[in-house]
């Protein structure tokens, strides 16, 4: 099973341990799913961990760790990336872009403004909240 993780789900394990995304984020690390990313999701979370809004909670050797674990996923280049699908929020077209081009199943968001929720499934990707993904991965 392959799996795209928002950003959003990425910082939300990082700020809230023991958390839906948290939980989501160790059960990759103890190998119940491939994970999908990109040097632009990489980037972005790099960028986003240094915002005033985050840099007062997240501690930064966390963030390390988790960029550091991050290079174990299936990283796609800009290369593999296809042309983006519109969205509310075209700074998470690329998301859509990585679960086409990484063939994954699900696409993890808690992000209702960009419009990815709405879609559903994109061509075989199934996108979903990190409260339903937690529960299909931990039955």
């Amino acid at each position: 099973m392959r799996v795209v993780l928002d950003t959003n789900v990425l910082l939300s394990a990082l700020i809230s341990p023991y958390g839906t995304s948290d939980i989501i984020y160790r059960s990759w690390l103890t190998a119940k799913f491939e994970l999908v990313t990109s040097v632009t999701q990489l980037d972005e979370l790099r960028r986003a961990s240094r915002y005033p809004k985050f840099k007062a909670i997240l501690q930064p050797s966390r963030v390390g760790t988790m960029i550091n674990n991050l290079q174990h996923a299936i990283i796609l280049d800009q290369d593999h990336l296809i042309a983006p699908i519109e969205l509310n929020d075209p700074n998470d077209t690329f998301l859509l872009s990585m679960a086409i081009a990484g063939m994954a199943d699900y696409l993890v968001t808690g992000d209702r403004r960009a419009g990815l929720l709405q879609k559903e499934n994109i061509g075989r990707t199934r996108v979903m909240t990190p409260a339903v993904f937690c529960e299909k991965i931990t039955k």
